[in-house]
């Protein structure tokens, strides 16, 4: 509990032009991600429920192939086990907000997602 600087979290790579710094609290986790503009986060799914919030910029997600286009201000949730991609359209500030906690997130060894 108590203030965190995000400078100081370690950034975590997901996949390649897009990074996040994450916090983990008893029960959940939130990640501020940064996607460069034309960077794709392949498919896959995850046990967790997911609220995308878009900050900063554009980007396209793919949920069970129907395509949704995110903007500023705007949020997207995901159940769990659900199939989802991204792709930005323009350099992207997200903050995903995950349920449980990502005990893989946690990892210091974590690869990101395999591209597909």
């Amino acid at each position: 509990m108590g203030f965190i600087n995000l400078d100081d979290l370690k950034k975590l790579p997901l996949a390649p032009g897009i990074s996040a710094r994450v916090i983990s609290a008893e029960t959940f986790t939130v990640a501020h991600v940064t996607i460069a503009k034309d960077a794709m986060l392949p498919e896959h799914q995850h046990h967790h429920e997911q609220v995308v919030n878009v900050i900063e910029g554009e980007m396209v997600l793919t949920v069970e192939g129907k395509t949704y286009r995110l903007t500023a201000g705007q949020s997207f949730l995901l159940p769990p086990n659900m199939p989802h991609s991204g792709m930005a359209l323009s350099d992207c500030r997200i903050i995903d907000v995950f349920h449980p906690v990502r005990e893989d997130f946690k990892v210091a060894n974590f690869d990101g997602y395999d591209n597909k």
